[in-house]
């Protein structure tokens, strides 16, 4: 339930030069992605929609009596969980960010969020990272994510699966919290579905010859090879010796494997294969696609709408608070985020901004239809692909 957003007395007339000295100033924003790893070729257009939403706020001179919002980036490498401490810590002690918004994969999530988030008191909103156990992890409420839990993707895999016939499937699994996490929740879904997993077996990133594992998901069997990895690592080379030694035909690709890079990887090898991550077909998805298309990014990017609105979330939440500070902010969260209010939208964000300003309340919907549940929660929605002429399209929506 969101609390009415009233404007004290105190902060409407907060004129003077003490509030032009504490607020119009540069507020810094973490931007931690893998910007080198197993998702390099998805994260630069999840940074660019977050850096657009900080133009778009810094533009409109609306936040906190004209501050300036700056990113500041860090590569979280998507797998090594002590470099994406590392560079989380240089964010905070070095550069002094306000807020964090990252990281990307779940396992450095969870290492950020414990050795410098909570330690520094810094809020940190995620826009991809999955795993059912951060919905949990103690975060003493500075944890949030834009993105749906895992939890759900595995009914989500279930259903689309279910829907095209598949009775059984071999399973593989990036070995880290994401894959297992998201192969733990597929199975346990497929089965209570009645469908069978013939074997789940875990595979290790940046090996060069994955032909002993796909020779045990052949032996064991299924009509479809699920491949929860990633596009740019293990995922692809799992693909590849599966259509190389026949197999495999016909894949499911969760989130962390669709990308431009798999057309690039395999073309028409994968005509009938099918896969989906989130996404919606709400109005804010279409006005955010047109903004990353004027930007110079691709906006149908897995996660580029997730990220935009985790950075918007942020920065609406400071102006809720009247601070840039993760302490003050980070129970406003929720306020901005959820109905009831004034829907906001990708491009309105200067809008939204003056509308808390004047007490209103603000229901962001966003680029995502972004919904919170509860901290390390949102509901989420997700975007269903098929596989023809060479190309993956969305033919629908979850």
């Amino acid at each position: 339930m969101k609390k009415l957003l009233m404007a004290t007395s105190a902060i409407a007339m907060m004129t003077s030069s003490a509030f032009a000295a504490g607020h119009a100033e540069e507020v810094k924003i973490g931007v931690i992605l893998g910007f080198t790893g197993p998702l390099e070729s998805i994260t630069p257009a999840m940074g660019a929609a977050a850096e657009m939403a900080m133009a778009e706020v810094t533009e409109s001179g609306a936040l906190l009596g004209g501050a300036t919002v700056t990113s500041v980036r860090a590569d979280s490498t998507c797998i090594d969980s002590g470099a994406a401490a590392s560079a989380a810590e240089r964010l905070v002690t070095s550069d002094g960010v306000n807020a964090i918004m990252g990281a990307d994969c779940s396992g450095v999530t969870g290492s950020i969020l414990q050795n410098v988030a909570r330690p520094n008191g810094i809020v940190m909103i995620s826009p991809s990272a999955t795993s059912p156990g951060l919905s949990t992890v103690e975060s003493d409420g500075l944890f949030f994510r834009t993105a749906p839990s895992d939890a759900r993707q595995g009914v989500i895999i279930t259903e689309i699966l279910q829907d095209r016939g598949v009775s059984e499937v071999a399973l593989t699994y990036t070995n880290n919290d994401y894959g297992k996490g998201l192969a733990d929740a597929f199975q346990a879904a497929f089965e209570a579905a009645g469908g069978k997993v013939t074997i789940s077996a875990a595979h290790e990133d940046g090996k060069a010859d994955y032909s002993a594992e796909v020779g045990a998901l052949a032996s064991a069997g299924g009509d479809v090879l699920v491949v929860a990895g990633y596009v740019d690592q293990g995922g692809s080379g799992v693909v590849r010796s599966a259509l190389d030694s026949g197999a495999f035909d016909t894949f499911y690709f969760p989130d962390g494997m669709v990308g431009v890079r798999l057309n690039e990887n395999f073309g028409d090898e994968l005509n009938g294969s099918f896969g989906a991550y989130p996404g919606t077909d709400s109005p804010g998805a279409t006005l955010f696609e047109g903004l990353a298309e004027g930007a110079g990014f691709d906006g149908t990017g897995a996660f580029a709408p997730e990220s935009y609105d985790a950075a918007a979330l942020i920065m609406l939440a400071m102006q809720a608070a009247g601070s840039s500070a993760s302490g003050d902010f980070k129970n406003h969260i929720f306020d901005v985020a959820n109905a009831p209010g004034i829907e906001i939208f990708p491009g309105e964000l200067g809008k939204g901004l003056e509308l808390i300003a004047a007490g209103e309340q603000i229901d962001y919907v966003g680029a995502s239809a972004v919904e919170l549940i509860v901290p390390g929660e949102s509901a989420g929605n997700y975007q269903e692909i098929e596989f023809a002429d060479g190309v993956y399209s969305t033919i629908g929506y979850r």
